[in-house]
């Protein structure tokens, strides 16, 4: 009898009594406890967090910081509420404490009494870190606890980014504030140096006039110098005729009595005495009108000079903005110029005030060159005329003393004028060296108040100015500067199909393994009919591989229309567990065949190793060496990764690498198989009497 008639007849057993059928029932149904209530209960932990009791504490007393009131706690309290993570409840550090501990609350977050503090102290001298206390106790929960870091280090992060927001927009508004301030000092230094540079216009004008006012002074110092010259000479000659004439009144006067018969005598000597009269009279008259024509020039100059000393002074020193550096110097010049100014005027009042005098001595001296020439004449005639020379003499004598008498002043005035002049002089030309250093010194200023307002306009530049939006923009970038671009190639909607891939050979596994247990593994009238033994192991293993089929269809049907797993390749999916079904239905009837009773533990066995070497949880890397070693040589290491290709996506060269994988496990249990049906047609006293049974 054929393979696949003897697997039919091993079917219909089931049919027969009521028994035998809800067997077959609960064979099929059997694999759905292990998948569909595993995924069931699994489906969407992550989505029913808020069933969790949580304590919340908020001991925050709050905090002012810039004058404005800081609540964090309340903050994160709101915040918290709004996002329900968890189910919450507001309770005090006590409660919550003691929640913990007897398992009403599986943990607790404290926002403590200073934790506003801290953060507002990021503005201060002392900053400090706040902190959030999280009280767990894996007696209650281990994942729990687990997923309560994940949630919490978002909180933190939440938290942290916040006050990192409000402490990086302060540093934008100073910046702002910098901003404004430099340019206003940038404002006021183009002021200072428009100031600065009208200020070097006018040291360089002052330093010009000084110039010319020392030219003006020199000539003046010179000029007077020379009238004094010949105002000394003007003295000493006028002095000489006071005395001459004096002396010949009282000689004409003392001898008049005796003059008459000494005339003859004394002839020349009178003629001689004129010509010197009337020579010295020439040169007086010559030198009192160099004296007339220069003290009024003098005067002008000397006042010309103050004039512009004394404007000068007023407009850098007295109504400038900014005083002038040199105005002590320029106070001594304007001092100079209006004390020379007064000696000018005091020269010019004198000979306004000599006026007449020096009028009437120039006439007598003319009238007396005149009579000094006629005497010089007349001398040989003058016994007749001594009664008019006497009185003219005597007359001449008070002319001579009035003449002296003036040029003395004229001398004296004049040395006072030529003190003055020099002492301008030397004022002016110190006020014009102290003017050409003021120059370049306002010259270099004006350079150096240039590069500082270029400066601070450059740096004005330089300075961020930021507006609300930019601030806001820039301290969520600076306040959260790495954002995780996370892109999930396949991403699995929910946990449960992240871990169908592994619950679901799980439950194949299981329904081999129970199906062996209803059904032979090597088929009894193939034995006793002494079939080939690949027939009969082939009669073993279709009916279970049938019942496979079934128990495939059965569980994909619940966990797609009942618990909702979506597949993208479910055709492929559906395949690949028919493939699945049978490589397990040939592994488990070969150890069943093979070892008999003992058989059904080492199935057992091998599903445990499959289970914890296959990574259907965590990655396999994470797990010990020795799951490490055995994971590339089970079958369900290589199940779980083609499943997650074919339920959530990717390439299918894992796919295609089971499925070569799982048909050389079906062929190699099967041939194995084989050869155990072929011993068993062999009777031996092992199989008559077995040392376990089961």
């Amino acid at each position: 009898m054929r393979s696949p008639k003897l697997a039919a007849l091993e079917l219909r057993r089931f049919g027969r009594g009521k028994l035998p059928r809800a067997a077959l029932v609960a064979l099929l149904v059997l694999p759905l406890l292990y998948g569909a209530l595993y995924l069931w209960s699994f489906w969407d932990p992550y989505g029913r967090l808020d069933r969790i009791p949580v304590a919340l504490v908020n001991d925050d007393k709050g905090a002012t910081a810039s004058g404005k009131k800081i609540s964090a706690g309340d903050d994160i309290v709101a915040g918290l509420r709004d996002s329900r993570t968890f189910e919450w409840h507001e309770v005090s550090d006590a409660e919550a404490r003691e929640g913990v501990e007897n398992g009403t609350y599986y943990l607790s977050l404290t926002m403590p009494a200073d934790f506003s503090r801290r953060i507002a102290s990021s503005s201060g001298g002392s900053p400090q870190a706040g902190a959030l206390k999280v009280r767990t106790n894996d007696a209650n929960n281990y994942i729990v606890g687990q997923i309560s870091r994940t949630v919490f280090n978002e909180v933190r992060s939440a938290a942290s980014s916040k006050a990192s927001r409000t402490f990086l927009d302060k540093i934008f508004v100073s910046f702002s504030d910098i901003h404004d301030k430099t340019v206003t000092a940038a404002d006021g230094a183009d002021k200072l140096n428009g100031g600065i540079g009208k200020a070097e216009k006018g040291s360089k004008d002052l330093a010009d006039g000084l110039k010319d006012a020392k030219s003006g002074s020199g000539k003046l110092a010179k000029g007077l110098k020379k009238l004094d010259g010949g105002a000394d000479d003007l003295e000493k000659g006028s002095r000489q005729v006071a005395d001459g004439t004096q002396q010949l009144a009282d000689d004409v006067n003392g001898v008049y009595g005796q003059a008459g018969p000494f005339l003859k005598g004394n002839e020349k000597t009178i003629g001689d005495t004129a010509e010197l009269v009337a020579d010295s009279a020439k040169t007086v008259e010559d030198n009192l009108d160099v004296l007339v024509k220069l003290a009024p020039g003098a005067a002008r100059t000397a006042h010309a000079s103050s004039a512009v000393l004394d404007d000068v002074y007023k407009a850098r020193c007295e109504t400038a903005t900014i005083p002038d550096p040199a105005c002590p110097e320029l106070k001594k010049a304007e001092q100079a110029a209006a004390d020379v100014a007064a000696v000018a005027d005091d020269l010019n009042t004198l000979i306004a005030d000599q006026d007449g005098d020096l009028k009437t001595m120039r006439d007598n001296l003319g009238t007396l060159q005149k009579q000094a020439k006629a005497l010089e004449k007349r001398a040989p005639h003058l016994s007749e005329d001594v009664t008019d020379a006497v009185k003219k003499i005597n007359k001449l004598n008070d002319g001579a003393h009035k003449v002296a008498d003036g040029a003395e002043k004229l001398h004296t005035g004049l040395g006072t004028a030529k003190s003055g002049a020099t002492a301008l002089d030397k004022g002016i030309g110190t006020a014009r060296t102290g003017a050409q250093t003021l120059n370049g010194g306002l010259y270099k200023l004006a350079d150096g108040s240039g590069k500082l307002a270029g400066g601070l306009h450059d740096g004005a530049k330089k300075i961020p100015d930021y507006d609300k939006q930019d601030r806001d923009k820039r301290t969520g970038v600076m306040a959260d500067p790495v954002q995780l671009a996370s892109h999930d190639l396949h991403k699995a909607p929910n946990y449960g199909t992240g871990f169908a891939p592994y619950f679901i050979p799980l439950s194949l596994w299981v329904g081999a393994m129970v199906a062996y247990m209803l059904i032979p593994p090597l088929n009894r009238r193939a034995l006793a009919a002494g079939s080939p033994a690949w027939r009969i192991a082939l009669a073993g293993w279709l009916p279970v591989v049938a019942v496979g089929v079934l128990q495939v269809v059965a569980l994909m049907a619940v966990l797609h229309w009942a618990i909702g797993l979506q597949m993208l390749r479910a055709a492929g999916t559906i395949g690949f567990l028919f493939l699945v079904a049978a490589c397990f239905g040939a592994i488990v009837q070969w150890l069943n065949a093979r070892f008999g009773a003992a058989g059904r533990i080492l199935v057992l066995a091998l599903l445990m190793l499959q289970l914890t070497s296959a990574g259907g949880t965590y990655p396999v890397q994470t797990s010990p060496g020795f799951f490490n070693a055995i994971h590339p040589f089970l079958p369900m290491s290589y199940i779980v990764e083609a499943l997650r290709r074919l339920i959530t996506g990717g390439g299918l060269g894992p796919v295609w690498q089971a499925c070569g994988v799982l048909a050389a496990f079906t062929a190699g249990a099967l041939a194995l198989t084989a050869l155990a049906a072929r011993r068993r047609q062999v009777w031996t006293l092992d199989r008559l009497h077995p040392e376990l049974s089961l």
